[in-house]
């Protein structure tokens, strides 16, 4: 069963305009407060909706922010396929470091992932409308890159995924410099040359 807030019965009758309010407030709060003095009250207040409206759409603070999170992150990290599963690759993860190095993305998801250890419900919903449809569609974008013959048909394609995403999140959660375009390069010419592939 599909739970993410943009195929809810309840969503399908929300204010587009309220939900954009209410999406950017928590937002602009996060960045002049910091994940952990966000409230809803105050998210109401600055959206100018009630929080009746905020509790009927989202379930707490933290569903709000993975919502705007989310989204600013499938927009800035498109899997492309240009023909050149090396390019395509380095495209995808320089646009998840620019969104994870700056405020208010980077610290919104930082503090969503510290609430997931003891909200079950915010974890399945990260994993359902967050995690798994990015793995999913990295895995495809591997997949037709095996389909060109740029990567060997035996590969381990969501083994690569987490070699790719794996060194992303770790420099993020343990707040390490995020990596520059050349620390991108390499990340993915390694992961494709353990792939058995040639790096682009």
């Amino acid at each position: 069963m599909n739970t993410s807030p943009s195929s809810s019965p309840s969503s399908m009758r929300r204010s587009e305009s309220s939900r954009r309010a209410t999406l950017d407030a928590a937002l602009d709060l996060c960045t002049e407060r910091g994940y952990g003095r966000v409230t809803i009250e105050a998210i109401a207040a600055r959206a100018g909706v009630s929080k009746k409206t905020i509790y009927r759409w989202w379930p707490s603070k933290s569903a709000v922010l993975l919502e705007a999170f989310t989204e600013m992150l499938v927009t800035a990290t498109p899997f492309t396929d240009t023909g050149d599963i090396a390019e395509d690759l380095r495209t995808h993860i320089s646009g998840a470091v620019a969104v994870l190095a700056v405020p208010p993305f980077g610290p919104a998801y930082a503090g969503i992932l510290s609430e997931v250890h003891h909200d079950d419900e915010l974890a399945e919903t990260v994993r359902t409308q967050l995690i798994e449809p990015r793995v999913q569609e990295a895995v495809d974008r591997l997949r037709s890159a095996q389909t060109q013959g740029q990567i060997p048909p035996d590969a381990d394609l969501h083994l690569a995924v987490e070699m790719l995403y794996g060194p992303v999140y770790y420099r993020h959660l343990l707040r390490k410099p995020m990596q520059d375009e050349a620390a991108v390069a390499k990340l993915v010419d390694h992961v494709l040359r353990s792939l058995g592939a040639a790096a682009g």
